[in-house]
């Protein structure tokens, strides 16, 4: 008798479930195309000698809106780009603020780092031999740009319904580190037994009724399967394609990790990144079809910024020394370099690196690094937070260099600090970058936690 009551009851709750249940939130999703209109110069490659020659598919914005039963609202966007600098971020954070209410603590951009893409002004462009022209049309596009993802954060507010979310993580296996041994150092090549991280987060969302109107996921890998001239997602924008294929009506949102040392294994055809796109997307579907945890609220933010210092600056007698040496990128960073000292006095010592936690009540935590972090702050999170449900990205707020760990910066090589020239910085990083970004992580957890324990 006692069975068969039990029975009766796992009965009525799949019941519930196969009908739908009560909304633990409201959520808005939107979306805008952010393809140029004009020639743009492609980003993500100084090799690039000439404007695009078309558009493979569309580059989107979009936006996720999420509010709890206290109404409080957190906002995720999602874009096809190689980043945003730190200018453009503040401006559209500001004018989502004007919009819509929400704070820029609130506000998390992620863009997805294809290099097939638009060129966002001061985004490392001491790596591109530009016109005036080429520079200004790169211009007219970001202000363009920062209107659409302010608007389409606004649009997402205005669609705000109930529904429900759910977390679960998949597995894509495409990635591989790139960070290559030789007898002079590390290279970018392929590397089998490096650090990589092959899960697949995924933030589900449905309204009452069960129907699936999107899906957050992400991956831990650079977005560089393509470096053709016409612009395209890469393999996250066919990710996106192909989960939409699938489930008309809902919309994919791609949120990329901590991927800075890890590329798509193989790459350099379309056909390539497509494939990696319908197999991170298989690995999304395999997610939604298997456990998802419940995500309730409530929610609580916290955002800093803490200081990453780099080696001490040249002075401007060095600098002068430096004229007309070293290649063409070290040439023009030598001249803006000068400039800058002309103009403030001084160079910058340390960068301001943007840390951002988003918590949901204890069942998720959403951890957003900026810049181009590499894999091992997310392998050294996922250990020292074992007990937590977490989901680190990178490449969140602004792109202004890469982040390395402990073990990439003594290693040096590209990631280590060869490519801040292109990020017009005089030099690497000092030691002590990790425990820096990581502590503040840990302090803003903290925070959230305290908050939703109020």
């Amino acid at each position: 008798m006692r069975t068969s009551r039990i029975l009766w009851i796992v009965g009525i709750v799949a019941c519930w479930t196969a009908l739908g249940v009560a909304a633990d939130w409201r959520v808005g999703i939107a979306r805008t195309d952010i393809t140029p209109t004009e020639p743009v110069w492609m980003a993500g490659y100084a090799a690039r000698n000439h404007l695009p020659e078309g558009t493979l598919h569309p580059l989107w914005a979009k936006a996720l809106v999420v509010e709890d039963q206290r109404g409080g609202r957190a906002v995720i966007v999602t874009t096809d780009l190689i980043g945003f600098e730190r200018a453009s971020a503040d401006v559209i954070c500001a004018r989502v603020e004007k919009q819509t209410g929400i704070p820029r603590q609130r506000v998390v951009l992620n863009s997805s780092h294809t290099h097939c893409g638009p060129e966002v002004e001061s985004v490392a462009t001491i790596a591109y031999d530009l016109t005036p022209e080429q520079q200004a049309a790169i211009s007219r596009y970001t202000r363009k740009l920062e209107d659409k993802v302010a608007s389409v954060v606004a649009e997402a507010c205005k669609s705000l319904r109930p529904a429900n979310l759910a977390f679960g993580e998949g597995k894509a296996t495409f990635a591989i580190n790139r960070r290559a041994r030789h007898d002079k150092g590390v290279a970018i090549g392929v590397n089998p037994e490096g650090p990589v991280d092959h899960a697949v987060p995924v933030l589900v969302v449905r309204d009452e009724s069960g129907r699936l109107l999107g899906a957050l996921f992400g991956y831990a890998c650079h977005n560089t399967t393509l470096s053709i001239y016409q612009y395209n997602g890469d393999y996250a924008g066919f990710a996106q394609i192909a989960f939409e294929k699938v489930h008309p009506g809902a919309t994919a949102m791609f949120m990329i990790g901590c991927g800075g040392d890890c590329n798509p294994h193989p790459r350099g055809k379309v056909e390539l990144a497509e494939e990696h796109g319908k197999s991170l997307a298989a690995a999304v579907d395999r997610t939604l079809a298997g456990q998802l945890h419940p995500v309730q609220g409530p929610l609580a933010v916290a955002f800093q910024r803490v200081d990453l210092p780099f080696v001490d600056p040249p002075g401007k007698e060095e600098l002068q020394k430096r004229v007309g040496q070293g290649n063409k990128y070290q040439q023009r960073l030598t001249k803006v370099l000068l400039e800058r000292l002309a103009q403030r006095g001084s160079l910058d010592t340390a960068y301001p690196c943007p840390v951002q936690v988003v918590r949901f009540g204890n069942d998720l935590s959403l951890i957003a690094l900026a810049g181009e972090a590499c894999i091992d702050y997310a392998l050294r999170l996922r250990k020292e937070c074992k007990n937590e449900r977490i989901w680190i990205a990178g490449y969140s707020s602004e792109v202004f260099a890469y982040v390395p760990s402990e073990r990439v910066l003594k290693e040096g090589g590209y990631e280590g600090g060869d490519a801040m020239v292109y990020f017009g910085w005089h030099g690497p990083f000092k030691p002590g970058v990790e425990d820096r970004v990581v502590g503040t992580v840990k302090t803003l957890m903290d925070q959230c936690r305290q908050a939703n324990a109020r």
